[in-house]
C-alpha cells in the first residue's frame, strides 16, 4: 500500500514525455542481446549490430510508453527496464531477445496504431505497457479496453501463438475515485476476457520514492528501473516458460 495515491500520479506522468525531448539512444553493449526499434518508419532498425540474438532464442517485443524507452536516462540501452531483463534472463538461462518499441507520450490509441509495424519484428511475446497516458488525459476507460483488446488481437492474427503479457497500469487519484477505479479494473477485466496473463504495477516500490528517481521525480533511475524490471520478471518468466 505504500504510497498508493502518489505511485498513480506519478506514473501517469512519466509516460507524458514528448518523444522530440527524449534523449537519443546509445549504441547497447555487444554483451547485451537487446534490440531498439524505430518509433515511427516502415522498417523496424537495429541500433547496432554488436549484438546479436541467441539462437533460436524467442523475441519478446515491448510495446510501451517513455518507461519502456527509457525516457532520461543516460543510456537506455543499458538502464532501461528492458534490457534489465533481457540481462536477468541471460544471467539465469532464459533464451529472449529483447526488443524494446518504447515510445513516450504515446496513449493506447497511438500503440494500436503503430502495432501492425511493430509486429513486422515478427515477435515470438508481446509485453504490452500502454494506457498510462489514457488515463493521464481522463480518457473514457472502455476506449482504452477496447484498444487493448485490439492491440491483442491483432497481435494473435500475425502469430496465434505468440505469448502476451498485459501489463496493469493505473488512473491519477486527481480524476476522483470512480474513474481511478474504472481505470484500474480495465485491465484486468481485458486480461480475464482475452485470457492473457496480467503483470502487476511494475513501479511498486519505485513511484514516489526520491533516489530511485530522477530530478523530475517521475521518471526511475538505473537503479529504479533495475527493481521495476525484477517485479515485472517473474510475470515474463512465465510467459517465457510456457513457450
Amino acid at each position: 500500500m505504500r504510497a498508493k495515491v502518489g505511485i498513480a500520479v506519478l506514473l501517469l506522468t512519466a509516460c507524458s514525455g514528448n518523444d522530440s525531448t527524449a534523449r537519443a539512444p546509445k549504441a547497447p553493449a555487444a554483451t547485451v542481446e537487446s534490440t531498439t526499434v524505430a518509433a515511427r518508419g516502415t522498417t523496424p532498425e537495429r541500433t547496432s549490430d554488436a549484438a546479436a540474438p541467441t539462437a533460436g532464442a524467442p523475441r519478446v517485443l515491448f510495446l510501451g510508453t517513455s518507461l519502456t524507452a527509457g525516457f532520461g536516462l543516460d543510456d537506455p540501452e543499458k538502464d532501461s527496464y528492458p534490457s534489465v531483463i533481457q540481462r536477468i534472463a541471460d544471467s539465469v538461462g532464459v533464451k529472449a531477445h529483447v526488443v524494446n518499441a518504447g515510445l513516450s507520450g504515446e496513449t493506447s490509441a497511438g500503440a494500436l496504431r503503430r502495432v501492425d509495424w511493430l509486429l513486422k519484428e515478427k515477435p515470438d511475446v508481446v509485453v504490452i505497457e500502454t494506457g498510462a497516458n489514457d488515463g493521464l488525459r481522463g480518457l473514457n476507460p472502455d476506449s482504452t479496453a477496447a484498444n487493448l483488446r485490439e492491440i491483442i488481437q491483432r497481435v494473435r492474427k500475425v502469430n496465434p501463438a505468440a505469448g502476451i503479457l498485459l501489463m496493469q497500469m493505473e488512473a491519477p487519484t486527481n480524476l476522483g475515485a470512480d474513474y481511478t477505479r474504472a481505470f484500474h479494473s480495465v485491465f484486468g477485466r481485458v486480461a480475464a476476457d482475452e485470457h492473457v496473463p496480467l503483470a502487476p504495477f511494475f513501479l511498486n516500490n519505485v513511484a514516489g520514492i526520491a533516489k530511485l528517481n530522477q530530478a523530475d521525480g517521475i521518471h526511475p533511475t538505473p537503479a529504479g528501473a533495475r527493481i521495476a524490471a525484477h517485479n515485472l520478471w517473474p510475470s515474463l518468466e512465465r510467459v517465457l516458460g510456457k513457450r
